[in-house]
């Protein structure tokens, strides 16, 4: 993976969540086509494979696949990055792309600040999982499933917070 511009903790937090979650899905889009590029074929499989991985769900389900592993300040962030003013998305959906966005925030972040962190929850997101779990079991994101996952360790609503990021 790139090497990244390494920052310090308080020169992120001066960068805008948004602009973090921006950096974070590059890195992300990055990660998934760096796994596939030795097995697909052409550019148009390698789009397939991955498109359902990099989306907002995959990306949501990525999020709660990492919550237990989370340090209290990378809980933190995704907590202020998924409570911002959202954009303009659908108000059905509204929950996954907040969720997709704080998600690509933290890795923005731990691309900037801890590569060697950000490495490690890669690796986690691309571990095989047990059916037990709801997951596919391959060793990758299931590609069809919603996304739409609940997790109480990551508080949903801190108006606060919406207030200060908005």
């Amino acid at each position: 993976m790139l090497s990244g511009t390494k920052l310090s903790q308080s020169q992120a937090a001066d960068i805008p969540l948004r602009q973090l979650a921006h950096v974070g899905d590059a890195v992300f889009h990055l990660f998934v086509r760096e796994k596939e590029v030795l097995t697909a074929s052409s550019a148009k499989e390698m789009h397939k494979r991955t498109a359902g991985v990099v989306s907002y769900k995959g990306q949501a389900k990525a999020l709660h696949m990492l919550t237990d592993a989370l340090r209290d300040e990378e809980r933190d962030l995704v907590r202020r990055a998924r409570n911002m003013k959202p954009a303009a998305y659908r108000r059905s959906e509204q929950a996954l792309y907040r969720k997709a966005t704080a998600f690509e925030a933290l890795l923005g972040y731990l691309y900037l600040t801890d590569m060697e962190r950000l490495n490690e929850l890669l690796q986690l997101v691309n571990a095989p999982r047990s059916e037990k779990n709801g997951e596919n079991g391959d060793g990758k994101i299931d590609r069809n499933s919603d996304g739409n996952t609940e997790n109480s360790e990551i508080s949903e609503d801190n108006e606060e917070d919406e207030a200060e990021n908005g």
